[in-house]
């Protein structure tokens, strides 16, 4: 959380119209990156304990998008070391984009699976208390971490900061997803709410996996 904090404000916030230094985007960028790494590996490995222990689809496919985002942080911190060797980032970029754009296809892939047998089979998922408190401290927090990354992406000049800040706002939305559907099985007893929620993650993660993949690459700054 130390770590969220400090992304957020001090320097990591603009404090003005004017766009900041390439150098300044790319420190910005690497402490952005510590901090979705932190957040989503303990965000992670919660989801997924609590989605076995009560047989939520919604919540497990939540916990390894949180994967994928530690994922698309770690492809992003490879695409910005690359900045350093190379006078042009151009290749390196769209490898990067494109590995992000897989990981969206597979967690699209999982989910849809996962939620179509169980809506077959009629599983009925337990209440899971901790995964409604997580999902919601997760829509508190990935908003502003998605507006941060977005902020900087034209000053980097980097596709991939795009889509890696474009599967951060997929992360929010996922949480507003499950939290709907952990409640409704919670407070309304619809046990076909959590994989009816998983499904749509899936319908969501399969188009920006689609879009990533077709995203023209920005201007690259360090090429002009």
């Amino acid at each position: 959380m130390a770590d969220l904090a400090h992304a957020f404000h001090g320097h990591d916030a603009p404090s003005g119209p004017q766009a900041p230094s390439r150098d300044e985007a790319v420190r910005r960028a690497r402490r952005l990156n510590v901090a979705t790494i932190a957040w989503n590996s303990i965000e992670g490995v919660i989801a997924v304990v609590a989605g076995l222990a009560a047989g939520s689809v919604s919540l497990i496919g939540f916990g390894f998008d949180s994967g994928i985002e530690v994922s698309a942080a770690l492809i992003l911190t490879w695409r910005l070391r690359q900045e350093r060797k190379d006078g042009c980032t151009q290749d390196s970029d769209r490898t990067a984009t494109r590995a992000i754009a897989v990981s969206f296809a597979v967690l699209a892939v999982y989910v849809s699976y996962d939620a179509a047998t169980d809506l077959v089979a009629r599983t009925e998922p337990a209440g899971s208390v901790p995964g409604i408190v997580l999902a919601a401290l997760s829509l508190a927090v990935m908003p502003s971490l998605a507006r941060a990354k977005r902020r900087l992406a034209p000053a980097l000049g980097s596709a991939a900061a795009a889509a890696d800040a474009k599967q951060t706002s997929l992360c929010a939305l996922l949480s507003a997803v499950v939290l709907v559907g952990l409640a409704a099985n919670v407070l309304l007893g619809w046990w076909w709410a959590d994989p009816g929620a998983a499904i749509v993650i899936a319908l969501i993660a399969a188009a920006e996996s689609l879009r990533t993949w077709r995203a023209d690459s920005l201007e690259d700054t360090c090429c002009t």
